[in-house]
């Protein structure tokens, strides 16, 4: 990857934050419950799966950044949406998101040349690079702030 996609990754990456924050300005209850078909998450679900996938991508990029190697663990994102009561306040998962993809964007900006080329392992990915990383989670805030849109947009 080169210096200017990068570049444009990871400011796609820090905007990820304020793009879902705006996606969910005025929700209503009603609206953050809404599905727009049966099986789709809801806003509420969405949330709640973004500090949690927020948290553990932020553990990922450590893990290749200072392990040989790493072992990365993929996890069932249906199976947490079950287990870890998504139907909650949003408030916390929101600040977990926010702090979580903070903290990893201060990261981002003191990496070297040699930290952009590590790579681990994944059991979903054949090949599991810092860049690949970037190019997933530079995306994921973005894709699931319009899913929120069309979950609140089914409401009317």
């Amino acid at each position: 990857m080169d210096r200017q996609k990068r570049a444009q990754l990871i400011a796609r990456y820090k905007d990820g934050y304020g793009v879902v924050a705006a996606a969910l300005e005025g929700a209503t209850d009603a609206e953050l419950d809404a599905t727009p078909a049966p099986g789709n998450w809801s806003a509420r679900e969405i949330v709640h799966h973004l500090a949690d996938s927020e948290m553990t991508s932020a553990i990922r990029l450590r893990q290749l950044v200072a392990e040989e190697r790493a072992a990365i663990r993929a996890y069932d994102e249906a199976e947490y949406a079950r287990r870890l009561h998504y139907d909650r306040p949003i408030t916390n998962s929101l600040l977990a998101f926010q702090a979580a993809r903070s903290s990893t964007a201060d990261l981002i900006d003191r990496m070297s040349e040699d930290d952009w080329v590590k790579e681990g392992t994944h059991p979903e990915h054949p090949r599991y690079s810092v860049e690949r990383w970037l190019e997933i989670y530079a995306d994921h805030a973005h894709n699931h702030a319009d899913q929120i849109t069309r979950a609140r947009a089914s409401v009317r």
